[in-house]
């Protein structure tokens, strides 16, 4: 996830103080990857210091300065609409690493890693279903951005478990 990315794009849309793009980006995300408010200011500084962003006026009755895009930005912003996200930078992915190690390392119970990420796995997913809107069969509508982002998280979950059955497949086969 690029919160860089993430607070030029919601720049784009009008000026806006940092603990405004806080709540902007959890709203439009569904609130499942909250933000630290100081990693927003980070994050805007170095916007800033890139000449991505700049302050839009004098500080309000609180002390916030609203920020907006420069041109370079909002260059920025639409060249990250139009691209494609790369795929060539693998992220880290924790349970890929433990069971990496764990196959390599002696007196780890592998299937009982497995077993322990399977449920926990199949639990998050009721959550996930159960957290899905109700829709009216047959009525046409656009999906929400919540219900983008907690489709995604559903088609994770369910490529995880498949990914468990197939380290389960190769663990029993030895």
């Amino acid at each position: 996830m690029s919160v860089r990315n993430g607070l030029l794009a919601l720049l784009a849309s009008q000026e806006m103080y940092g603990a405004q793009l806080r709540s902007e980006f959890d709203a439009r995300t569904g609130g499942q990857w909250p933000l630290n408010i100081g990693q927003v200011y980070t994050t805007l500084g170095r916007l800033e210091r890139d000449g991505l962003v700049e302050g839009a006026g004098a500080a309000d009755d609180e002390g916030r300065i609203p920020y907006r895009l420069t041109e370079a930005g909002r260059g920025e912003v639409d060249s990250w609409w139009a691209q494609a996200v790369p795929r060539d930078v693998t992220p880290r992915n924790e349970l890929a690493i433990k069971l990496a190690l764990a196959v390599t390392m002696p007196g780890v119970d592998v299937r009982s890693l497995v077993s322990t990420q399977r449920t926990a796995t199949m639990r998050h997913l009721r959550e996930l279903n159960r957290s899905k809107p109700r829709r009216t069969p047959g009525a046409p509508s656009a999906p929400t951005p919540d219900e983008l982002v907690l489709e995604s998280l559903i088609f994770a979950d369910e490529a995880e478990l498949r990914w468990l059955d197939y380290v389960e497949e190769r663990l029993a086969r030895g």
